[in-house]
């Protein structure tokens, strides 16, 4: 196996086993307002969140396992992996939320993307969108 798959299996494996279950906090219902709220509150998010370089910076090290390598091909299916240092950080957070909800399909992309806080998307982008 990669090593990248194996890295995004641990981390999605990780990330399930640590979010807390749904039956856990059904004692706990938020008033309608709140539910209101809470629901607007992820777009008004990203767009607040400031992103730090130097964080992005640890959080990318498996990202060069494909993307930082001059004319890298997937095996199967071919294609050319896309050089994401220098691309805009809203790019950049736009892509990486959209493998989050799966409206962007790439099986090893969707299991990174799903590792990934809102605040570490921010950091990335910051990072990756520095490059030159």
């Amino acid at each position: 196996m990669r090593p990248l798959t194996i890295a995004a299996s641990l981390a999605l494996t990780t990330a399930l086993a640590f979010a807390p279950s749904r039956a856990q906090d059904e004692s706990v219902t938020p008033p309608p307002a709140e539910e209101a709220a809470t629901e607007a509150a992820p777009a008004a998010a990203q767009a607040a969140l400031q992103g730090n370089a130097d964080q992005g910076r640890m959080l990318t090290y498996t990202c060069q396992g494909c993307h930082g390598i001059t004319g890298y091909k997937n095996a199967y299916p071919s294609y050319k992996v896309p050089k994401i240092g220098g691309q805009s950080a809203e790019y950049l957070a736009n892509a990486l939320h959209e493998y989050q909800k799966g409206t962007r399909k790439h099986p090893t992309m969707q299991a990174q993307a799903q590792s990934f806080s809102d605040q570490d998307i921010a950091d990335i982008a910051a990072f990756l969108s520095s490059l030159k």
